[in-house]
C-alpha cells in the first residue's frame, strides 16, 4: 500500500498497472467486462458496488493470505518483483482497489493508466514501462520528477522559472548537436542520449 503516485503515473502506479498486465491474462473472460466496469467506476469517483466476483476486497486482512507485490529500482534499471499467493483475479481486483483507495484527484489520473495496463499483450518490462508512463525513457530519475529530470537534461536551473518553448528548443538543438555522432559525440550512447534530449523537449513542450 506504499503507492507514491504524484507525478502521475508515479511508482505507485506503475506497480498497479504491472500487476494488472501481469494477472489479467489468467482471468476468466466472463469476469473482464466486470473488472473494466469497475474501474470506470473509480474513476467516476463512484461508491463501489461490490461486483458479481467471487472475491471482495477487505481491509482487515488478519489471518488472511497476503501478496506483496514491489517496484524494484536498481541504478537506472526498473524491474517488478511478484510475489503472488491466490488467483490472478484476487491480484487484479487487489490492485483495482488499492486505486479506489487514492484520493479523487489522484485516482482519476491512475484510472487511465490501469485501463491502458489492461490492453497490454507483451512482456512485463521496460516496454511496458514506457508504455505506461507515456514516456520514452525508464530512467528512475525521469519517472520520479518528469519536469526536474527534463531541465536538468536541457540545461535549466532548477530553482528559476519554467523556460519558454523557444528556450527549450534552442536548448535542445544545442545538446543535440553535442551527442550526435556527426559533431563528435560517442556513437555507443547516442541513441540513447538522442532520445532522452528530445523526450526533455516534449516534456517542457
Amino acid at each position: 500500500m506504499v503507492l507514491p503516485v504524484d507525478p502521475a503515473p508515479g511508482f505507485g502506479g506503475l506497480l498497479l498497472g504491472a500487476i494488472i498486465a501481469q494477472h489479467l491474462g489468467g482471468v476468466s473472460d466472463d469476469y473482464v467486462p466486470d473488472i473494466h466496469r469497475l474501474i470506470n467506476e473509480i474513476e467516476a469517483g463512484r461508491r463501489i458496488v461490490q461486483p458479481r466476483l467471487r472475491h471482495r476486497f477487505q481491509l482487515d486482512r488478519h489471518g488472511l493470505s497476503h501478496s506483496s507485490h514491489r517496484l524494484v529500482g536498481d541504478g537506472d534499471d526498473l524491474s517488478f518483483d511478484f510475489a503472488t499467493t491466490g488467483t490472478d483475479l484476487a491480484q487484479v481486483l487487489g490492485a483495482v482497489y488499492a486505486v479506489e483507495r487514492l484520493a479523487i484527484e489522484h485516482r482519476r489520473l491512475i484510472t487511465p493508466v490501469i485501463q491502458k495496463a489492461a490492453r497490454w499483450r507483451g512482456p512485463i518490462g521496460p516496454s511496458m514501462i514506457a508504455y505506461l508512463a507515456g514516456s520514452q525513457t525508464t530512467t528512475l530519475e525521469a519517472l520520479a520528477d518528469p519536469s526536474g529530470w527534463a531541465m536538468q537534461l536541457l540545461g535549466f536551473d532548477l530553482g528559476g522559472d519554467r523556460p519558454s518553448t523557444r528556450d527549450v528548443t534552442k536548448a535542445f538543438r544545442s545538446k543535440m548537436r553535442g551527442v550526435h555522432p556527426d559533431h563528435g559525440g560517442e556513437t555507443i550512447d547516442a541513441a540513447k542520449a538522442m532520445s532522452d534530449l528530445a523526450e526533455a523537449r516534449r516534456i517542457l513542450s
